[in-house]
């Protein structure tokens, strides 16, 4: 495998994709141990957002376990590009539901569903394309103006729709903790995902698998994995710091 292109770090060394990627994987087994939890059972998805098809190659060819995107255009152009060969490819950011016929069927996960209204969506294209498409229900766990997701108390009524739709398969939950908040609260954000998930478990309803907790990006995946999470979202720690000041 080739060493891959150095990224500037915070700590002033170089490192590739693949070297990141070792990094995290590690410290992830680490915080899955002292939370006596098996390593195997976290994905690692590389949020990829404004990181072009060849680092998104790298990340595969590394191993990661799945790629993120957050914006549907960037994704159809990479998927042109054949960016994802090789990995499963998430939907990670905030979707317009005049953009979902670009996303079902093209990725192996939404993880933002946060209204009925994208949810009848996402059903309605499915079903002609006649295929199950699998989701997460996105909750707005710090209850932001400024995000999009569900909030806590009207979430089961969104679970039990979702898992009425033949067309879709619910998996479980996602949620990113307000930005601003502290290490001590955001750990508790999480933790009372970890609580939903499991009283949104208990419902069994009929043809949802409730396995995956979607939470935790570069700052916070240790905690996330701490509280039980399934899936953490990392990208800047494995691509490098995002250049905000280019158009995307």
């Amino acid at each position: 495998m080739a060493a891959g292109r150095p990224l500037e770090r915070s700590i002033g060394t170089l490192m590739t994709i693949a070297e990141n990627i070792a990094r995290i994987r590690a410290n992830m087994a680490a915080a899955a141990r002292e939370a006596g939890r098996d390593p195997k059972e976290i994905l690692l998805v590389g949020a990829s957002k404004m990181n072009d098809a060849a680092a998104c190659r790298e990340a595969v060819a590394a191993g990661i376990d799945a790629l993120g995107e957050n914006r549907v255009q960037e994704m159809v152009q990479k998927l042109e590009q054949h960016a994802y060969d090789g990995a499963p490819l998430h939907f990670i950011g905030h979707l317009q539901r005049n953009k979902v016929k670009q996303v079902v069927g093209h990725v192996a996960l939404i993880q933002s569903v946060g209204s009925l209204e994208l949810l009848d969506e996402i059903e309605k294209v499915a079903a002609a394309r006649g295929l199950v498409q699998d989701i997460l229900v996105e909750i707005n766990i710090g209850e932001e103006t400024s995000k999009s997701g569900v909030d806590a108390d009207s979430l089961f009524p969104l679970l039990e729709a979702a898992a009425a739709r033949q067309n879709l398969r619910l998996r479980g939950l996602m949620a990113i903790p307000p930005a601003d908040a502290d290490d001590t609260e955001t750990r508790r954000f999480f933790a009372r995902m970890r609580e939903l998930l499991a009283k949104a478990d208990a419902q069994h309803y009929d043809r949802a698998q409730m396995d995956i907790l979607s939470m935790g990006m570069s700052h916070d995946y240790a905690a996330a994995i701490a509280e039980g999470a399934t899936i953490v979202r990392v990208g800047t720690a494995i691509y490098g710091a995002r250049d905000y000041s280019k158009k995307a």
